[in-house]
């Protein structure tokens, strides 16, 4: 029960920071929510020691009886990701204490949205239920929305909340559906036992659907190629938001799904290619694109992107470990650890990076790389922790970057071997492609790198004289940048208590515990081809650097209107203006045209399930005898119901419609219901006195002609709705297609409800919730009604008041 409560304890320390923000102004608030992702990463990092012995899990049922549940399951996988959420979290919050200024920024809004994306991704990553999963999940995506949107004045900063939102909750909303196949199929929410029975389930023929669908929620939420646009313009949030959920947090948590779900769906070569093929792809396009960019933190989205796409197609190669025997096996064992390995050291230095770029925005007044240049001189220390960063990023020794990416490109490599699913025919490709996406990726960090903190100083045209940044706003980056030279040294530490732990999780049915994972991590292992490719990197990227400026220009040869932004925007457009235009055609402002639509649609989806359902199929056994009283209230009813029509005045169409309520309620008192005819009485009477005290502001009888379609068109609605009841209420006076729940009324009002009343037991315990919410409603409408009350009040004082 602790580990699911812990899960929830940064949303509830939330909840007392306005308090805090008021009562103890003098304090940043920054210093108080601090506390938490610092105890939090406490608590999760003693579970390494004991992590190998097996996973821990806590479950609180909040919906028992419908297997809703929020389980806590800590494995591997999901001790590692709550350890980066929480550690990144402490070092972000450190940051921001420095970066935000108290006097002129809602601090207490902001670290409200940071915490409840803190509750929100340690649910997701630790949720062994589905649907709780799920529910993480999107709330992920609300609250990444509040953060990126924090500056909310800023129309970029709106804009990039807003499409961040719209491509994440698409698809999330897709994923569920898979999750909703997945479980019908597996009988059951626990991934564990999902896991456990995944021969079943890839007999599934929703297997490939469960396939597609659950990978459209990883690929946006982890920015893949086609739906990394959103990247890009989230970097509108402040920086310490982009530290932590663009470097270390939301965009890895499709990297964790497709961790996580590696066991079930890798038996399939459809979960292999797209997750290598999109990996690649997006591996490739965000390291191009980084290039092309201007903005420091646009060059950090780019390459995220890119960094995403490399740890997507490594796990994409993890899965094929379970089509191959030894050797091989553990060629594409090697690829597990590599993406985790790999994920590690991407929060480490591209975090380290986010900050430094928000350091260089915050001391100097601009991120725009082209009026940047000779900082550093006069910021020695970020420059050192850029440098480190992005040599880390470029693949560089002795930096713990270089580790990952050489085993990045082993994995990459052994697919040229692998002869299943047509990777003869595609598998050699995918090596180069790795390799060309590897030299753009040092070409944008030395980019990155050099024209910030090099070259011919622009001090003079900057907006604030820069200077190097305070030692509070440091700190956090040099933990970052220390870390990356550290774990280079000690790989095979990080390895034992980190990596090979998830790795178990991600190929547990290639090992029995974390320590049969046999990989040896080491800087040097010979001249192998992972090698020559390297310095075949370091040699044609520094070429492509050195001439930049004369083939940078070739960026801007791509038309707009071919860009995937530009396609997002005009669906946009097109959502906007168009379905405006549309709703324009039937939002008349007419109730008479709105119940011609209701009616119309009405009618064809009742009648055409009496044709699905067959029916038609009509009984008049057992039926009442219909007397001479019957037919004079039917007789009073259709008459009552024609002058209603036929009225040539406002009274006469009142009083009409009075017969029409009242010899209903006589229908109900006939047929011994007593209850519905005291209630029929009681609306009719009220509804005829209302309307004769409402008499002479009701609008007067229009009794001009009406154009024949419009009359024929209203005549074959009315008749159609007329029908349509009529063949309703025989077909079901005729059959039953599923059993009446009467009988269970009746066997257990007294033994389940306790009651002996039967009516009151309904309403109060069967339809309880149906019963609160007319309570509700009505209560509403009360409060309107008193509301207008005092507001026509308050206006005739007011009036009064003034003719005074």
């Amino acid at each position: 029960m602790t580990q699911v409560l812990l899960i929830f304890l940064p949303i509830l320390f939330a909840l007392l920071l306005p308090m805090l923000h008021k009562k103890i102004s003098r304090v940043h608030t920054g210093w108080f929510v601090l506390l938490v992702p610092f105890a939090l990463a406490l608590y999760y990092a003693s579970f390494v020691p004991k992590i190998g012995d097996g996973p821990f899990t806590s479950t609180f049922y909040w919906v028992k009886s419908l297997d809703l549940s929020i389980t806590s399951h800590l494995d591997g996988l999901s001790l590692l990701f709550s350890l980066l959420i929480t550690g990144i979290g402490t070092l972000v919050v450190l940051y921001s204490i420095f970066y935000l200024d108290k006097k002129k920024e809602q601090l207490h809004n902001f670290y409200f949205y940071l915490l409840m994306f803190m509750t929100a991704m340690l649910g997701v990553v630790q949720s062994d239920h589905l649907i709780s999963l799920y529910l993480f999940w999107e709330l992920t995506s609300i609250s990444s929305f509040l953060l990126i949107a924090y500056w909310y004045k800023r129309d970029k900063s709106r804009f990039g909340a807003l499409k961040s939102m719209m491509i994440t909750v698409f698809g999330g909303l897709m994923m569920l559906g898979g999750f909703l196949l997945l479980a019908n199929a597996g009988g059951t929410y626990s991934i564990r036992e999902l896991i456990a029975n995944s021969s079943t389930i890839a007999e599934s023929p929703y297997f490939v659907w469960m396939i597609v669908l659950i990978l459209l929620g990883a690929f946006t939420k982890s920015a893949q190629f086609p739906f990394y646009i959103w990247l890009p313009d989230a970097m509108e949030a402040p920086t310490p938001v982009s530290a932590y959920l663009h470097s270390a947090t939301m965009v890895k948590a499709g990297i964790y799904l497709v961790a996580r779900l590696t066991p079930l769906f890798a038996v399939s070569e459809y979960w292999i290619w797209f997750v290598v093929a999109s990996g690649i792809i997006t591996l490739f396009w965000g390291s191009f694109f980084a290039v092309k960019q201007t903005d420091l933190k646009g060059i950090l989205a780019f390459s995220t992107v890119s960094q995403l796409g490399m740890i997507m197609a490594m796990l994409g190669a993890a899965g094929i470990a379970l089509h191959v025997d030894s050797p091989q096996q553990t060629i594409f064992a090697f690829a597990a650890y590599a993406a985790i390995f790999h994920l590690i050291n991407h929060a480490t230095f591209k975090g380290s990076l986010f900050m430094i770029a928000g350091i260089v925005d915050h001391e100097t007044g601009t991120r725009d790389i082209r009026k940047l240049g000779g900082l550093m001189s006069l910021m020695p220390i970020s420059f050192t922790i850029a440098a480190i960063g992005s040599l880390s990023m470029a693949g560089l020794p002795p930096f713990n970057g270089f580790l990952s990416k050489e085993l990045f490109l082993t994995s990459m490599l052994s697919l040229k071997e692998f002869e299943l699913f047509n990777f003869s025919t595609w598998g050699p490709i995918i090596p180069w492609v790795a390799w060309i996406a590897s030299i753009f990726t040092f070409v944008y960090c030395l980019y990155f790198a050099y024209y910030t903190f090099t070259g011919k100083g622009k001090v003079d045209k900057l907006p604030k004289k820069p200077h190097e940044a305070p030692i509070g706003m440091l700190i956090s980056p040099i933990i970052l940048a220390t870390l990356v030279v550290v774990i280079f040294f000690i790989p095979n530490v990080i390895g034992k208590y980190f990596i090979k732990p998830a790795v178990l999780a991600i190929q547990p049915q290639l090992y029995n515990t974390s320590s049969d994972v046999a990989i040896h991590v080491q800087a040097f292992h010979g001249f192998t081809p992972e090698l020559k490719m390297t310095i075949g990197v370091v040699l044609i990227g520094f070429i492509l650097f050195l001439t930049l400026k004369k083939w940078q220009p070739l960026y801007q040869l791509q038309p707009d209107k071919l860009s995937l932004n530009n396609l997002y925007d005009r669906m946009m457009r097109v959502a906007d203006v168009d379905s405006k235009k549309i709703s324009e055609l039937y939002m008349t402002g007419a109730i008479r045209h709105y119940l011609m639509y209701m009616f119309s649609f009405i009618v064809v989806i009742v009648i055409a399930t009496l044709f699905w359902k067959d029916g038609f199929s009509f009984s008049f056994e057992n039926t009442a005898k219909i007397g001479l009283f019957e037919i004079i209230v039917v007789f009073v009813l259709v008459a009552s119901t024609v002058t209603v029509f036929a009225a040539r005045t406002r009274l006469t169409a009142i009083i009409a419609l009075g017969a029409v309520g009242y010899s209903v309620a006589l229908f109900f008192v006939i047929f011994n219901a007593p209850d519905l005819a005291l209630t029929q009485l009681v609306i009719e009477t009220v509804s005829v006195a209302l309307f004769l005290l409402a008499f002479y502001h009701l609008p007067k009888l229009s009794r001009h002609e009406e154009a024949m379609p419009f009359k024929m068109r209203n005549f074959l609605i009315a008749l159609g709705v007329g029908i349509m009841v009529t063949l309703l209420a025989l077909s079901a006076q005729s059959q039953k297609l599923i059993p009446s729940i009467s009988q269970y009324y009746k066997d257990t009002v007294y033994t389940e409800a306790g009651g002996g009343n039967i009516v009151n037991v309904i309403l109060v315990d069967y339809r309880g919730f149906d019963t609160l919410f007319e309570i509700t409603v009505l209560s509403i409408a009360g409060m309107a009604i008193l509301g207008m009350i005092k507001l026509r009040l308050s206006k005739k004082e007011k009036k009064s008041n003034e003719n005074e």
